[in-house]
């Protein structure tokens, strides 16, 4: 019976995992900027990459969505696997792959359409409405789940760019989420918000993670703190330390995480 309980728990642990990467390396040129990162990212979980500037934690998340495909000078080398599918594989279509991992940058950059065809856009492409009352109900939920609803439902015919910088944010959650991704990607979310805006992205971030799989680069190890049940340390290109949050900013395994937590490089 014990032994029945220890597999269940291993198939369990198994099934949790959403990415696995191994031996992952980064090239942009002749810049190695990403070396030998082995991870396994866990659904339903946020996971934060920290570090210090040019680290390679936004090189490494690009990875997961293959936007370092767009960059002629890179190569990617080592194994990516979204739910055991090797998402470099020459019959993977990116795009596919990139509604199924959405993805929301450092500034908000809402298409320069209404608020209701930002949301509305990835659906129509993807072709997941069949009608326009399809469509209706996605962007509502999408809205309801990025927390804009109650303040957009009366003006979803107004510009996306109207809204205020926080509120763009929220939009452009909404519409990376309105493709049913299974792995939301956040490149530094907040960084060009304000304390309330930050504060309500990251309350949604957390209500996010019963959805999806999160992972978020941070340049904050406040909000690495607040928001993640999982952190990476990355420095000069090496994924140096991978644990628990709260392991990670109490009892980190590695000097250089000591070093960087307290604030001595960085």
């Amino acid at each position: 019976m014990e032994d029945m309980t220890q597999m269940d728990r291993a198939m369990s642990t198994e099934q949790d995992i959403k990415i696995s990467a191994k031996g992952v390396q980064v090239y942009y040129g002749d810049n190695h900027a990403i070396k030998d990162v082995d991870v396994e990212i866990e659904d339903k979980t946020v996971t934060a990459f920290i570090g210090p500037s040019g680290c390679g934690k936004s090189t490494f998340l690009r990875c997961i969505n293959r936007m370092n495909d767009t960059i002629d000078v890179a190569r990617v080398m080592g194994d990516i696997r979204i739910d055991g599918e090797d998402i470099y594989d020459p019959k993977v279509d990116p795009v596919q792959l990139r509604a199924k991992v959405g993805m929301v940058f450092q500034k908000p950059n809402p298409f320069p359409k209404s608020i209701y065809d930002n949301v509305a856009y990835g659906p129509k492409i993807h072709g997941l409405a069949r009608n326009k009352a399809d469509l209706d109900e996605i962007v509502e939920k999408s809205l309801r789940k990025a927390a804009l609803w109650n303040e957009a439902k009366d003006r979803l015919d107004s510009p996306g760019t109207g809204l205020s910088g926080g509120q763009q944010q929220r939009l452009c959650i909404a519409r990376a989420i309105a493709t049913a991704p299974e792995v939301l990607l956040m490149d530094e979310p907040c960084s060009a918000l304000d304390p309330i805006a930050t504060a309500q992205v990251e309350e949604l971030i957390d209500e996010l993670r019963q959805s999806f799989s999160v992972v978020i680069v941070t340049h904050s190890m406040q909000q690495a703190a607040r928001v993640s049940q999982k952190t990476a340390f990355f420095h000069l290109g090496n994924l140096v330390e991978y644990d628990d949050t709260d392991k990670i900013f109490t009892n980190p395994q590695d000097p250089r995480t000591e070093s960087y937590i307290s604030g001595r490089i960085g």
